[in-house]
């Protein structure tokens, strides 16, 4: 295991079109960084997994459950102390890593949180569950953590879009921190659904992550 460095963790279903363009932009972030780059394929059906293994320093396929045991997943192959979790759609510029990784120094996880929350029902999610957990983009997945930390994140729930990570951090005593960032425009076919699915979805896992919390 290296003593310094940074494992970029993402998860993928059928972002075949994505993956070069991110791998390439991760890779010109840390240029001079020792780092290396895991890809975890949820049983896309498309082409995915093949690209990330030309592109890629790991790429594994797995059933599909989810982005978060996926994300999980490729946490537990990282090599490096740091690991970052980026989504796999480029609607987190690699661009903040680097701002990231420095405020690892005074924590034990950081979230890149958007400055913009779009989705009512992730609104109501700040006010709420980001409140308890210290930030203001709770769901956001682009976030660094320290590899010392991974075995904590044992999952009770199904797919909490992330919040879990937050949830166990929090009751572990983990210090919770975050950047935020302008992001770009949503693409219009996002993985969890259209307006009214996405929303609907996000307020059942509000609901289950609270519980959670609370439990």
């Amino acid at each position: 295991m290296s003593a310094d460095g940074v494992s970029v963790v993402t998860t993928t279903w059928n972002e075949s079109k994505n993956i070069e363009r991110l791998v390439a932009a991760i890779r010109k972030v840390l240029q001079g960084y020792p780092h290396e780059i895991i890809v975890v394929d949820d049983s896309s059906d498309d082409c995915t997994l093949e690209a990330a293994k030309r592109f890629a320093d790991v790429a594994v396929s797995k059933p599909r459950e989810g982005q978060s045991r996926g994300l999980l997943f490729g946490m537990r192959l990282a090599k490096y102390p740091k690991i970052v979790t980026i989504d796999a759609d480029l609607e987190n510029d690699p661009k903040h890593i680097p701002q990231l990784l420095q405020q690892m120094d005074k924590s034990d996880v950081v979230v890149a949180s958007r400055t913009k929350i779009p989705r009512f029902s992730e609104q109501v999610a700040s006010k709420t569950l980001g409140k308890l957990m210290g930030v203001t983009d709770s769901f956001s997945n682009f976030r660094a953590f320290r590899r010392e930390n991974v075995p904590l994140f044992v999952f009770r729930a199904g797919e909490t879009f992330g919040a879990e990570f937050l949830i166990i951090a929090k009751k572990n005593g983990l210090k919770i921190s975050e950047i935020c960032y302008t992001p770009p425009p949503r693409r219009s076919n996002p993985r969890i659904g259209g307006t009214l699915k996405a929303n609907l979805r996000i307020f059942w896992v509000l609901s289950k992550s609270l519980i959670l919390y609370a439990s």
